[in-house]
Protein backbone atom coordinates (compact mmCIF):
# COMPACT_ATOMS: atom_id res chain seq x y z
CA UNK A 1 0.00 0.00 0.00
CA UNK A 2 0.99 3.82 -0.24
CA UNK A 3 1.69 5.91 2.78
CA UNK A 4 2.21 9.46 2.99
CA UNK A 5 5.34 10.07 5.36
CA UNK A 6 7.21 12.61 7.15
CA UNK A 7 10.53 12.65 5.90
CA UNK A 8 11.90 15.65 7.56
CA UNK A 9 10.88 19.01 8.58
CA UNK A 10 8.07 20.80 6.24
CA UNK A 11 8.97 17.34 3.81
CA UNK A 12 6.19 14.81 2.80
CA UNK A 13 6.71 11.77 0.67
CA UNK A 14 4.95 8.94 -0.86
CA UNK A 15 6.16 5.42 0.09
CA UNK A 16 4.89 1.90 -0.84
CA UNK A 17 4.36 0.43 3.06
CA UNK A 18 3.47 -3.67 3.92
CA UNK A 19 -0.57 -3.63 3.81
CA UNK A 20 -1.18 -4.19 7.70
CA UNK A 21 -2.63 -7.24 9.11
CA UNK A 22 -5.18 -8.03 11.22
CA UNK A 23 -2.85 -9.31 14.08
CA UNK A 24 -6.16 -9.22 17.48
CA UNK A 25 -8.96 -10.75 17.47
CA UNK A 26 -10.47 -7.22 18.07
CA UNK A 27 -9.15 -6.03 14.87
CA UNK A 28 -10.19 -4.10 12.13
CA UNK A 29 -8.97 -3.23 8.50
CA UNK A 30 -10.12 0.09 7.49
CA UNK A 31 -9.74 1.57 3.63
CA UNK A 32 -9.21 5.11 4.44
CA UNK A 33 -11.48 7.12 2.51
CA UNK A 34 -10.79 10.81 3.68
CA UNK A 35 -8.42 12.64 6.10
CA UNK A 36 -8.73 15.86 7.71
CA UNK A 37 -5.55 17.92 8.40
CA UNK A 38 -4.96 18.54 12.38
CA UNK A 39 -3.24 21.90 14.01
CA UNK A 40 -0.93 18.87 15.97
CA UNK A 41 -0.13 17.36 12.46
CA UNK A 42 1.25 20.89 11.29
CA UNK A 43 3.46 20.81 14.52
CA UNK A 44 5.02 17.63 13.65
CA UNK A 45 5.00 19.10 10.15
CA UNK A 46 6.90 22.34 10.58
CA UNK A 47 8.93 22.08 14.07
CA UNK A 48 8.98 17.60 14.06
CA UNK A 49 7.35 17.73 17.66
CA UNK A 50 5.79 18.64 20.13
CA UNK A 51 6.54 19.22 23.84
CA UNK A 52 8.62 15.84 24.60
CA UNK A 53 6.74 14.22 21.94
CA UNK A 54 9.56 13.95 18.83
CA UNK A 55 8.70 12.46 15.41
CA UNK A 56 11.74 10.16 14.29
CA UNK A 57 11.63 10.39 10.31
CA UNK A 58 10.04 8.51 8.68
CA UNK A 59 6.40 8.64 10.12
CA UNK A 60 2.93 8.81 8.80
CA UNK A 61 0.98 11.49 10.30
CA UNK A 62 -2.07 11.92 10.22
CA UNK A 63 -5.29 11.26 12.93
CA UNK A 64 -8.64 12.54 11.99
CA UNK A 65 -10.12 10.04 9.69
CA UNK A 66 -12.87 7.90 8.04
CA UNK A 67 -13.49 4.73 6.04
CA UNK A 68 -14.57 1.40 4.83
CA UNK A 69 -14.26 -1.85 6.81
CA UNK A 70 -12.02 -4.19 4.81
CA UNK A 71 -11.78 -6.90 7.36
CA UNK A 72 -12.43 -7.98 10.98
CA UNK A 73 -10.59 -10.20 13.68
CA UNK A 74 -12.84 -13.34 14.52
CA UNK A 75 -13.96 -11.46 17.58
CA UNK A 76 -15.38 -8.13 16.29
CA UNK A 77 -18.95 -7.94 16.85
CA UNK A 78 -20.34 -4.80 15.91
CA UNK A 79 -18.95 -4.01 12.62
CA UNK A 80 -18.69 -5.94 9.67
CA UNK A 81 -16.73 -5.43 6.42
CA UNK A 82 -18.46 -2.70 3.87
CA UNK A 83 -19.51 -0.60 7.05
CA UNK A 84 -18.70 3.13 6.50
CA UNK A 85 -16.40 3.68 9.99
CA UNK A 86 -15.90 7.24 11.75
CA UNK A 87 -12.32 6.79 13.81
CA UNK A 88 -11.42 7.84 17.50
CA UNK A 89 -7.77 7.71 17.21
CA UNK A 90 -7.41 7.20 20.61
CA UNK A 91 -6.46 3.36 22.12
CA UNK A 92 -6.51 3.61 25.78
CA UNK A 93 -5.38 0.19 27.75
CA UNK A 94 -8.03 0.44 29.43
CA UNK A 95 -6.33 -0.98 32.79
CA UNK A 96 -4.44 1.83 34.01
CA UNK A 97 -5.27 4.10 36.88
CA UNK A 98 -6.13 6.40 34.46
CA UNK A 99 -8.55 4.44 32.80
CA UNK A 100 -10.23 3.16 35.63
CA UNK A 101 -11.17 6.80 36.81
CA UNK A 102 -12.78 7.26 34.03
CA UNK A 103 -9.62 8.94 32.09
CA UNK A 104 -8.81 7.20 28.83
CA UNK A 105 -7.42 10.33 27.57
CA UNK A 106 -4.62 10.39 29.94
CA UNK A 107 -3.92 6.71 29.56
CA UNK A 108 -1.25 6.18 31.11
CA UNK A 109 0.07 2.97 28.44
CA UNK A 110 -2.24 5.22 25.68
CA UNK A 111 -1.83 5.25 21.88
CA UNK A 112 -3.04 7.85 19.56
CA UNK A 113 -3.21 7.99 15.65
CA UNK A 114 -0.32 9.79 14.29
CA UNK A 115 1.27 10.53 17.27
CA UNK A 116 5.22 9.81 17.65
CA UNK A 117 6.54 7.00 19.99
CA UNK A 118 3.01 5.60 20.20
CA UNK A 119 1.34 4.98 16.49
CA UNK A 120 1.62 5.40 13.14
CA UNK A 121 -1.26 7.74 11.62
CA UNK A 122 -3.74 7.37 9.14
CA UNK A 123 -2.44 9.28 5.61
CA UNK A 124 -2.13 5.50 4.09
CA UNK A 125 -4.27 3.91 1.68
CA UNK A 126 -4.98 0.69 5.22
CA UNK A 127 -4.95 1.02 8.66
CA UNK A 128 -5.69 -1.47 11.19
CA UNK A 129 -7.44 -0.34 14.56
CA UNK A 130 -9.23 -1.79 17.23
CA UNK A 131 -13.21 -2.59 17.05
CA UNK A 132 -13.93 0.12 19.98
CA UNK A 133 -12.26 2.84 17.91
CA UNK A 134 -14.40 2.01 15.10
CA UNK A 135 -17.72 3.94 14.86
CA UNK A 136 -20.40 2.95 12.09
CA UNK A 137 -21.61 6.18 10.09
CA UNK A 138 -25.22 6.71 9.45
CA UNK A 139 -25.57 6.26 5.23
CA UNK A 140 -26.75 9.76 5.55
CA UNK A 141 -23.09 11.08 6.39
CA UNK A 142 -20.08 11.92 4.26
CA UNK A 143 -16.50 10.73 5.26
CA UNK A 144 -15.52 14.38 4.96
CA UNK A 145 -18.48 14.93 8.17
CA UNK A 146 -16.97 11.59 9.89
CA UNK A 147 -13.77 12.91 9.92
CA UNK A 148 -15.51 15.88 11.50
CA UNK A 149 -16.01 14.38 14.11
CA UNK A 150 -12.66 13.95 15.88
CA UNK A 151 -11.65 17.70 16.04
CA UNK A 152 -15.34 18.31 17.04
CA UNK A 153 -15.24 16.10 19.64
CA UNK A 154 -12.28 18.10 21.27
CA UNK A 155 -14.42 21.02 21.34
CA UNK A 156 -17.55 19.12 23.29
CA UNK A 157 -15.61 17.69 25.54
CA UNK A 158 -13.86 21.21 26.35
CA UNK A 159 -17.37 22.98 26.63
CA UNK A 160 -18.56 20.08 29.02
CA UNK A 161 -15.33 20.17 30.98
CA UNK A 162 -15.92 24.60 31.22
CA UNK A 163 -19.34 25.91 32.52
CA UNK A 164 -22.74 25.60 31.59
CA UNK A 165 -23.93 27.18 28.63
CA UNK A 166 -27.35 28.74 28.89
CA UNK A 167 -27.32 32.39 28.03
CA UNK A 168 -23.91 32.92 29.35
CA UNK A 169 -21.17 35.09 27.41
CA UNK A 170 -18.08 33.22 25.91
CA UNK A 171 -14.92 33.92 24.54
CA UNK A 172 -12.84 32.26 21.81
CA UNK A 173 -9.19 33.31 21.05
CA UNK A 174 -8.48 31.68 17.76
CA UNK A 175 -11.33 30.56 15.68
CA UNK A 176 -9.14 28.04 13.27
CA UNK A 177 -11.08 23.70 13.54
CA UNK A 178 -10.76 23.88 17.32
CA UNK A 179 -12.20 27.17 18.03
CA UNK A 180 -14.93 26.77 15.46
CA UNK A 181 -16.14 23.02 17.01
CA UNK A 182 -16.14 24.76 20.56
CA UNK A 183 -18.25 27.53 19.19
CA UNK A 184 -20.84 25.48 17.69
CA UNK A 185 -21.58 23.20 20.32
CA UNK A 186 -21.61 25.75 22.97
CA UNK A 187 -24.40 27.84 21.01
CA UNK A 188 -26.16 24.34 20.44
CA UNK A 189 -26.47 24.12 24.38
CA UNK A 190 -27.54 27.44 24.56
CA UNK A 191 -24.32 30.17 24.96
CA UNK A 192 -25.54 33.27 25.02
CA UNK A 193 -23.09 35.83 23.01
CA UNK A 194 -20.05 34.38 21.41
CA UNK A 195 -17.26 36.49 20.98
CA UNK A 196 -14.38 35.38 18.45
CA UNK A 197 -11.20 36.63 17.48
CA UNK A 198 -8.31 35.39 14.58
CA UNK A 199 -6.16 36.95 12.46
CA UNK A 200 -7.29 35.58 9.55
CA UNK A 201 -10.20 37.90 8.40
CA UNK A 202 -12.22 35.17 6.26
CA UNK A 203 -12.12 32.57 9.58
CA UNK A 204 -13.89 35.59 11.22
CA UNK A 205 -16.68 35.69 8.33
CA UNK A 206 -17.15 32.29 8.96
CA UNK A 207 -17.55 32.86 12.83
CA UNK A 208 -20.29 35.52 12.21
CA UNK A 209 -21.64 33.09 9.44
CA UNK A 210 -21.86 30.38 12.24
CA UNK A 211 -23.33 32.59 15.14
CA UNK A 212 -20.78 34.69 16.62
CA UNK A 213 -22.06 38.15 18.04
CA UNK A 214 -18.57 39.78 17.37
CA UNK A 215 -15.73 38.90 15.58
CA UNK A 216 -12.15 40.60 15.73
CA UNK A 217 -9.03 40.62 14.12
CA UNK A 218 -6.20 41.44 17.42
CA UNK A 219 -4.04 42.81 14.72
CA UNK A 220 -6.03 45.66 13.40
CA UNK A 221 -8.37 45.99 16.75
CA UNK A 222 -8.52 46.28 19.79
CA UNK A 223 -10.08 43.56 20.93
CA UNK A 224 -10.17 43.59 24.56
CA UNK A 225 -11.71 47.30 24.44
CA UNK A 226 -14.51 46.40 22.03
CA UNK A 227 -15.45 43.50 23.55
CA UNK A 228 -15.42 44.98 27.40
CA UNK A 229 -17.87 47.88 25.48
CA UNK A 230 -20.55 44.95 24.53
CA UNK A 231 -19.68 42.96 27.76
CA UNK A 232 -19.01 45.59 30.46
CA UNK A 233 -19.06 43.00 33.01
CA UNK A 234 -16.84 40.81 31.13
CA UNK A 235 -16.73 37.10 30.37
CA UNK A 236 -18.14 34.05 32.04
CA UNK A 237 -15.86 32.15 30.26
CA UNK A 238 -12.97 32.56 27.47
CA UNK A 239 -11.36 29.30 25.36
CA UNK A 240 -7.29 29.71 24.25
CA UNK A 241 -7.49 28.01 21.34
CA UNK A 242 -4.38 29.28 19.15
CA UNK A 243 -1.60 28.52 22.00
CA UNK A 244 -0.13 32.15 21.58
CA UNK A 245 0.57 34.54 24.89
CA UNK A 246 -1.10 37.33 23.62
CA UNK A 247 -3.86 35.30 23.38
CA UNK A 248 -3.53 34.36 26.85
CA UNK A 249 -3.05 37.67 28.40
CA UNK A 250 -6.23 38.86 26.85
CA UNK A 251 -8.03 35.79 28.11
CA UNK A 252 -6.89 37.12 31.91
CA UNK A 253 -8.23 40.70 31.02
CA UNK A 254 -11.32 39.78 29.55
CA UNK A 255 -13.04 36.86 32.09
CA UNK A 256 -14.67 37.91 34.81
CA UNK A 257 -14.17 37.22 38.43
CA UNK A 258 -14.73 33.67 39.58
CA UNK A 259 -14.86 32.72 35.45
CA UNK A 260 -12.83 30.31 33.92
CA UNK A 261 -9.96 30.28 31.27
CA UNK A 262 -9.92 26.70 29.09
CA UNK A 263 -6.43 26.40 27.41
CA UNK A 264 -7.35 24.16 24.34
CA UNK A 265 -4.47 25.37 21.75
CA UNK A 266 -1.44 23.77 22.02
CA UNK A 267 1.47 26.42 22.35
CA UNK A 268 5.14 25.91 20.63
CA UNK A 269 6.53 27.24 24.10
CA UNK A 270 7.22 25.10 26.91
CA UNK A 271 5.74 27.98 29.98
CA UNK A 272 3.10 29.91 29.71
CA UNK A 273 3.05 33.24 31.99
CA UNK A 274 0.05 34.58 33.94
CA UNK A 275 -0.35 38.26 35.64
CA UNK A 276 -0.66 36.45 39.41
CA UNK A 277 -2.05 39.51 40.89
CA UNK A 278 -4.67 39.58 38.22
CA UNK A 279 -5.36 35.86 38.15
CA UNK A 280 -5.63 36.11 42.25
CA UNK A 281 -7.72 38.95 42.11
CA UNK A 282 -10.48 37.60 39.97
CA UNK A 283 -9.99 34.09 41.25
CA UNK A 284 -9.65 32.81 38.20
CA UNK A 285 -10.17 29.04 37.44
CA UNK A 286 -8.10 27.58 34.39
CA UNK A 287 -8.70 24.58 33.02
CA UNK A 288 -6.80 22.73 30.43
CA UNK A 289 -8.29 20.18 27.96
CA UNK A 290 -6.19 17.39 26.74
CA UNK A 291 -7.63 15.64 23.37
CA UNK A 292 -11.55 14.17 24.03
CA UNK A 293 -12.74 11.84 26.51
CA UNK A 294 -15.50 9.56 25.17
CA UNK A 295 -17.21 12.41 23.12
CA UNK A 296 -16.44 11.58 19.85
CA UNK A 297 -19.50 9.14 19.69
CA UNK A 298 -21.53 12.51 20.83
CA UNK A 299 -19.86 14.45 18.41
CA UNK A 300 -20.88 12.29 15.63
CA UNK A 301 -24.34 12.41 16.56
CA UNK A 302 -24.73 15.60 16.93
CA UNK A 303 -23.47 16.08 13.25
CA UNK A 304 -25.90 12.98 11.92
CA UNK A 305 -28.82 14.87 13.65
CA UNK A 306 -27.63 18.40 12.40
CA UNK A 307 -27.43 20.25 15.29
CA UNK A 308 -24.56 21.21 13.98
CA UNK A 309 -23.37 21.75 10.62
CA UNK A 310 -19.49 20.17 9.87
CA UNK A 311 -19.95 21.56 6.45
CA UNK A 312 -18.61 24.89 7.86
CA UNK A 313 -15.40 23.13 8.32
CA UNK A 314 -13.69 22.39 4.92
CA UNK A 315 -12.73 25.13 2.72
CA UNK A 316 -10.53 22.44 0.68
CA UNK A 317 -9.62 19.53 -0.65
CA UNK A 318 -6.91 17.84 -2.05
CA UNK A 319 -6.14 14.19 -3.52
CA UNK A 320 -4.34 11.70 -1.63
CA UNK A 321 -1.38 12.70 -4.01
CA UNK A 322 -1.49 15.90 -3.12
CA UNK A 323 -0.96 15.60 0.72
CA UNK A 324 2.46 17.80 0.58
CA UNK A 325 0.71 20.66 -0.89
CA UNK A 326 -2.30 20.13 1.33
CA UNK A 327 -0.07 20.77 4.70
CA UNK A 328 1.84 23.07 2.63
CA UNK A 329 -0.90 25.72 2.88
CA UNK A 330 -2.45 24.91 5.83
CA UNK A 331 0.66 25.61 7.69
CA UNK A 332 1.66 28.80 5.34
CA UNK A 333 -2.56 30.10 6.52
CA UNK A 334 -2.97 30.49 3.03
CA UNK A 335 -6.07 31.09 0.62
CA UNK A 336 -8.34 31.82 3.96
CA UNK A 337 -8.09 27.80 4.65
CA UNK A 338 -10.16 26.63 7.91
CA UNK A 339 -9.69 22.81 7.29
CA UNK A 340 -8.05 20.72 4.38
CA UNK A 341 -9.56 17.34 3.86
CA UNK A 342 -7.33 14.73 1.95
CA UNK A 343 -9.38 12.37 -0.18
CA UNK A 344 -8.31 9.29 -1.15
Amino acid sequence: MKAMMLTGIRQIEMREMPTPEIIHDTDVLIRMKSVGVCGSDLHYFTTGRIGTQVVKFPFTLGHEGAGIVDKVGKSVKKIKPGDRVAIDPAMPCGQCSQCKAGRPHTCHNLKFLGCPGQANGCLSEYIVMPEHTCIKMADTLSFEEACISEPLAIGVYAVLQSIPMKNVSIGILGFGPIGMSIMLPAIAWGAGNVYVTDKINSRLQIAKQAGAAWAGNPDHEDVVGEIRQSEPLLLDAVFECCGKQEAMNQAVELVKPGGKIIIVGIPEFDNWSFNAHEIRRKEITIQNIRRQNNCTEKALEMIEKREINAGLFVTHRFSFHETHKAFKLVSNYEDGVMKAMINM
